[in-house]
């Protein structure tokens, strides 16, 4: 499957500070790319210089493979949907859709029939008349998306869509997005601060902090294998601490700060390439003991309850290991057991749990 967009070494500076420094990727056709990470990362800035509303400092961007980097945004051919709608308050649900076709002077039967499929697609069909002012914030949410979809793009681009959506409504609504993307086959990239939207949304994601690409991989990917703590740290919960690396093997040997004694990491985990790094373990790969495991092959952490935090399915409990480090552990509320502030548990995890990482 070939690239449907290329960002070529492209970068974007505001006098001596840059925004986007050096970005290289390609999007491919009928993909769903998100771009994760902090406001000030250069993520929505990434997205207006595809959409041609800010203009590159340097390199080159192409879409099926054209090179638009100079281009006005009107011949590119790209839809764009964003946190406020911007809906024509004005207009009804089928004239806000058919703008964007009168804009490319398309003719009236054209404009109609167009206008009605996309309508249809989105469900929206019942309120072509209404006025965005008589929709709920889904509804409306669907209106902008099929005003960016009815002139059939090249791709199409989404800044924090969901953004003004209560949670339940935000949830139901990926669930329509994704649905609504795949069976039209759009090339999507779309801009969050919301991981849960992106693990759910994407194809592959990639993270951005001070305006570098730190990884693009799926979800599962980028979540079990971050390649730095930076990574580990915004996609997730984590536990992630200094550590320095003692020996190299088979598993390698870390001290890890705020953790009792030696811990150890698999090989194929150990992605640092100095002596001192991040460790880095998910609250999931933990487990709660009452006696330490009679094994040298298991993480063993002598730990105290601080507080534990039900929450239905699981309970988050809040403990401080020996020599200090505060770990947070998800733990089924069926096998929760005595989690009372103040009591001693053995906290475990296995070498292939944990990663040891490079520090951001």
């Amino acid at each position: 499957m070939t690239d449907q967009v290329v960002f070529a070494g492209i970068c974007k500076r505001y006098g001596t500070f840059s925004a986007v420094r050096d970005l290289n990727l390609g999007i491919k056709e009928g993909e769903f790319l998100t771009l994760l990470g902090p406001s000030g990362s250069g993520k929505t800035t990434t997205l207006r210089m595809l959409a041609g509303l800010e203009a590159a400092t340097s390199g080159d961007i192409l879409l099926a493979g054209r090179r638009v980097t100079d281009e006005v945004p009107e011949k590119r051919n790209i839809g764009l949907v964003f946190q406020n709608y911007a809906l024509f308050p004005h207009m009804t649900v089928g004239q806000n859709v058919a703008f964007p076709l009168q804009m490319r002077r398309r003719k009236r039967p054209d404009i109609a029939r167009e206008v009605d499929r996309v309508l249809e697609m989105t469900q929206l069909g019942p309120y072509k008349d209404r006025y965005p002012r008589q929709l709920s914030g889904g509804q409306q949410q669907r209106v902008a998306l099929a005003r960016a979809f009815v002139f059939d793009p090249s791709v199409l681009l989404m800044d924090e869509p969901l953004g003004a959506l209560d949670r339940n409504l935000r949830d139901h609504m990926r669930l329509e997005l994704k649905s609504l993307q795949e069976r039209i086959g759009a090339t999507v990239m779309y801009v969050t601060h919301d991981q849960d939207e992106a693990l759910a949304l994407s194809d592959r994601i990639g993270v951005m902090h001070q305006g570098v690409l730190q990884q693009t991989a799926p979800p599962g990917e980028i979540y079990e294998r971050p390649v730095n703590s930076f990574v580990a740290k915004f996609l997730g919960q984590s536990v992630c601490l200094p550590a320095k690396r003692l020996e190299r093997g088979k598993r390698s040997v870390l001290s890890v700060e705020g953790l009792d004694g030696r811990i150890l990491v698999d090989a194929e985990n150990d992605t640092c390439p100095d002596a001192t790094g991040d460790f880095m373990i998910r609250p999931e790969r933990f487990t709660l003991a009452a006696e330490r495991p009679d094994t040298a092959d298991v993480n063993a952490i002598r730990c105290k309850v601080e507080t534990a935090v039900y929450l239905g399915a699981q309970v988050e409990v809040h403990l401080r290991a020996g020599a200090g480090a505060q770990v947070q552990v998800a733990v089924p509320a069926a096998n929760a057991g005595d989690l009372a502030a103040g009591s001693g548990h053995w906290l475990t995890f296995r070498p292939s749990d944990g990663l040891y990482l490079r520090g951001v």
